[in-house]
Order: C-alpha cells, then sequence, then structure tokens
C-alpha cells in the first residue's frame, strides 16, 4: 500500500519558497485543464483597445499573483488537515489562472506588473494572518475575496469589446472558478467577516488595481 508522506516544517518552508518564486518569477505548476482561449481566433482592436485590455489583463494577472500568496499563506496556517487541502487545491486552480492571465498577457504584447513581488508578499501575510485567527474566519476571507474578484471581473467584461473572444472567454472560466472556490469554502464552514474587514479588503483591492494598471 502506498503511503503518503508527512511533510515536516522545513520541508513546508521550502515548498512555500519555491511556490512564492514561481509564482512571481518564473512558471507556476498548473493542473491539466486547457487554456480557454487555445483555440479562439484573435480579435482585431484598435492601439487604444489593445493597450487598455493588457492593462485590465495586468491586473487580472496581478490579481492571481495575490490569490496564490492568500492561498499559500493560510494553508501554511490551516489547522485542519481538509482546510488545508482545499486551500491546496483551490491555489492549484488559481496557479491556471495565472498562466492564462500571463499567456494573454504576451499575446496582446504587454508585461505584468513591476510591483508583482510586494503584492505577494502583502497578500501572504493576510492569508497567513487570517488562517491564525482559525479556520472558519480564514475559510470566510476566501468567501469574500472571491465574491469581490468575480465582481471584478464582471467590471471587466463589461469594459471589453463583445469581438474580443480570447480576452472574454479567459475572464468568463475565472469568474466560474472564483464563483466555484466560494461556494466550496461557504460549505466548509466559512463565517461571514465583519463589515469592517469587508470594507478593508475592498479599500487595498482598489489600491491595487489603479497602481497595477499603470505600473
Amino acid at each position: 500500500m502506498k503511503m503518503s508522506r508527512e511533510y515536516s516544517p522545513a520541508d513546508h518552508l521550502l515548498i512555500g519558497l519555491d511556490q512564492a518564486l514561481r509564482t512571481v518569477f518564473g512558471r507556476p505548476t498548473e493542473t491539466d485543464r486547457p487554456n480557454p482561449t487555445a483555440r479562439l481566433e484573435e480579435a482585431e482592436l484598435s492601439e487604444t483597445e489593445r493597450r487598455h485590455i493588457s492593462r485590465l489583463m495586468r491586473v487580472n494577472h496581478t490579481g492571481e499573483v495575490c490569490a496564490q500568496a492568500l492561498y499559500q499563506g493560510q494553508a501554511l496556517t490551516a489547522r485542519l488537515p481538509e482546510v488545508r487541502h482545499e486551500m491546496e487545491r483551490s491555489a492549484q486552480e488559481e496557479a491556471d489562472h495565472l498562466a492564462w492571465c500571463a499567456a494573454r498577457l504576451r499575446e496582446l504584447g504587454d508585461r505584468k506588473s513591476l510591483l508583482n513581488p510586494v503584492w505577494y508578499a502583502g497578500s501572504f501575510t493576510m492569508g497567513a494572518i487570517a488562517g491564525l485567527a482559525g479556520d472558519r474566519w480564514s475559510l470566510g476571507f476566501v468567501v469574500e475575496t472571491e465574491r469581490q474578484v468575480e465582481s471584478h471581473l464582471e467590471g471587466h467584461l463589461r469594459q471589453i469589446p463583445e469581438d474580443d473572444v480570447k480576452t472574454r472567454a479567459l475572464i468568463h472560466q475565472m469568474k466560474t472558478d472564483e464563483i466555484h472556490h466560494a461556494q466550496v469554502a461557504k460549505s466548509s464552514g466559512g463565517a461571514d467577516l465583519p463589515s469592517p474587514v469587508r470594507l478593508a479588503m475592498k479599500a487595498a483591492s482598489k489600491v491595487m488595481t489603479k497602481t497595477v494598471y499603470w505600473v
């Protein structure tokens, strides 16, 4: 019978460091899901449209960097093994988003945000703190994060031309996954966060999106 390996704290630290480097500077480990844009035709975009869409995708890419950091921080401090597993699985699916956003940025001829290491560090810290507060609050943090991301992606869809089917297909898939992650976290016992915490999360998100759009 195959035995599952037990990892030491040092192992988890090294794994986390590898994940951080892959997320910010390298290529994250993806699942076997295909890129939803793979077989779609590129739209004919004006330079103004291309520039705006690429900046929106840069924001989305940084959002996925933050999602990776949040989940990794929460998984590190989660108390129940099943909660840690849920965090790690969601992080794997978010890694797909990260890779897909990076690919779309390359297609649009634009770059990632220069501030990604800063956003990763801040988000990892927030995730670890949420995990230390307890699994119910950590899961509740996931629920609120994913709900805000869903709203954020819906706003982007309203700004992207209908004929840009590649970007729209990507964002639609991301939105579907975010809804699923929120549902899983809620059904696993996520608590409703206090209003001040939700408002603080929205404020931090606005700072990130406005900054990353340009930098």
